[in-house]
């Protein structure tokens, strides 16, 4: 029987940054995956250009039920530090909005880079290999392959994601190891994920299809102000995949469609000054003409000279907050990344490790921290494989 120092399930983002990290403190790592090639969800990232960081990462944009847990990883190894690893791979890249890190080529590079770093570690990487079973041994762990090999490690490091984007492989392997060792999970649910409509709300959506508008999106007190994309199926765009990871079954989201407006005020301004206009061509000043058309059907069929001050102070206060109720998500097979996982108050924050299995532990999104969107969640994704890679 093989056996190895370390072994990591999982050649995503998180499992090949602690790899490469434990591999340079001179330990025998080897990186198992079931899939053909590594990196698969760094390579589909951000359009094809990966989004690896966000200048702006801090705990504050990470979801978990222990808010405080994300601190010490992310402080240990920073945003500033992975952009200095890109750097010093004469890897290009650009800002693109909010702190958003892209590369000018290709999310090759940074599968490239991790990759590379895992080469100059030492750290062995095994694809086509997936794990049936894990037992405990005194010595550490027994791992059971498809293939019917066996091998044996003394620290076990669990990278393999979430239930988001299965097209890709993903899986609820994580989730059932780590119940298998005795450790909770939390309910999981997709995040970062278009929202659905049914009925007349989805036919309604669906003549808007491909317009696009800058918004604010709340659900419950989060609040984001990004672009909102209307879709055959419903809403999507940065302002709705932010909210997705915060909106539950049967929850409503508030738009406001004139953020940093005095809906009110603009309306009667157009009023007084544009008295025989249709309220559509006004309200084409602001909004596409679709849109514009759309809105305008709640309002009397008039000139604007014609309606009522009232109409339109109830008009403003619709735009400014336009309630919706989603059916639903488009799920996991369109979901960025899965809130909830496995539970935080079972590993430790600085090493990663299970609290009461030894050698045990779990890096990246298989843990309960979710980041927003733009980046946050391969910050993470390093943080985490770094601070596991410290200690294996």
């Amino acid at each position: 029987m093989e056996r190895l120092d370390v072994i990591v399930i999982g050649a995503g983002a998180a499992g090949m940054m602690c790899a490469s990290a434990a591999g340079k403190r001179g330990r025998a790592v080897l990186v198992l995956d079931h899939a053909e090639t590594p990196g698969e969800k760094i390579r589909i990232s951000g359009g094809g250009r990966c989004n690896f960081t966000n200048r702006n990462s801090t705990p504050a944009q990470f979801i978990s039920g222990n808010p405080r847990f994300c601190i010490s990883a992310l402080s240990r190894y920073t945003q500033h530090e992975f952009v200095a690893l890109v750097e010093q791979y004469g890897i290009a890249y650009h800002e693109k909005k909010l702190g958003q890190l892209f590369c000018d080529g290709s999310a090759r590079q940074i599968i490239d880079l991790l990759l590379s770093e895992m080469k100059h570690a030492k750290a062995e990487l095994r694809l086509n290999s997936s794990v049936t079973h894990v037992d405990k041994t005194p010595e550490g762990f027994t791992l059971h392959l498809s293939s019917g090999e066996e091998l044996a490690c003394r620290a076990l490091v669990v990278a393999s994601g979430g239930k988001s984007v299965p097209k890709m492989g993903a899986s609820d392997f994580g989730y059932r190891i780590a119940a298998q060792f005795g450790l909770a999970v939390t309910p999981t649910r997709p995040a970062l994920v278009p929202l659905t409509f049914e009925g007349a709300l989805l036919e309604r959506a669906k003549a808007l299809t491909g317009i696009a508008l800058e918004a604010r999106v709340r659900c419950g007190k989060t609040e984001f102000a990004e672009a909102v994309l209307f879709t055959h199926r419903g809403l999507s765009g940065p302002a709705i995949l932010q909210i997705s990871s915060y909106w539950r079954q049967g929850g409503t989201i508030v738009l406001d469609l004139l953020p940093d407006r005095d809906a009110e005020t603009l309306l009667k301004e157009r009023k007084r000054a544009r008295p025989k206009a249709e309220p559509k061509t006004i309200l084409g000043e602001f909004f596409p003409a679709r849109l514009a058309q759309a809105l305008a059907a709640s309002l009397p069929d008039a000139t604007m000279a014609n309606i009522p001050d009232r109409a339109l102070s109830t008009f403003a206060a619709r735009l400014k907050r336009f309630e919706v109720t989603p059916a639903g998500s488009e799920g996991y097979a369109k979901a960025e990344v899965t809130v909830g996982g496995i539970d935080t108050r079972d590993l430790s924050s600085k090493t990663m490790q299970a609290r009461d299995v030894s050698g045990l532990y779990v890096i990246g999104e298989a843990v309960d921290v979710t980041g927003w969107l733009g980046g946050y969640n391969f910050q993470w994704a390093w943080s985490s494989g770094w601070c596991a890679g410290q200690i294996v």
